[in-house]
């Protein structure tokens, strides 16, 4: 059984920051990508940042420049360091990664998510 918690949800107000976490547990062999999407409310989940295991990383154009992906592969921890925050980056946070477990299984797990709300 694999899991992913996150943390580091909150209410903040515009111009300020934000750090979440995601900590992937359970039968892990190894963990290729891992990344962040968001959700906004009537809105279609979409990527935010994505970081893969050889530390390449990709962000969405609407974050760039204010957010950051990283990752600890000894924790099996992905984080994201949001600054400069926008009220248009309210929304419910998702991590996902791309595990691979002992027995050889592949598949992608997604976290519950954690709610991001920046007042004006």
């Amino acid at each position: 059984q694999v899991q992913l918690v996150e943390s580091g949800g909150g209410l903040v107000q515009a111009g300020g920051s934000l750090r979440l976490s995601c900590a992937a547990s359970g039968n892990i062999f190894a963990i290729n990508a891992m990344g962040w999407y968001r959700q906004a409310p009537g809105k279609q989940r979409e990527l935010v940042a994505i970081i893969i295991s050889v530390g390449t990383t990709h962000y969405a154009d609407s974050v760039k420049g204010r957010f950051t992906i990283s990752r600890d592969n000894a924790k099996n921890t992905v984080y994201l360091q949001m600054n400069s925050l926008k009220p248009e980056d309210t929304a419910v946070y998702y991590c996902n990664a791309d595990i691979r477990t002992y027995s050889g299984s592949v598949f992608t797990r997604w976290g519950q998510g954690t709610q991001v709300t920046v007042s004006s």
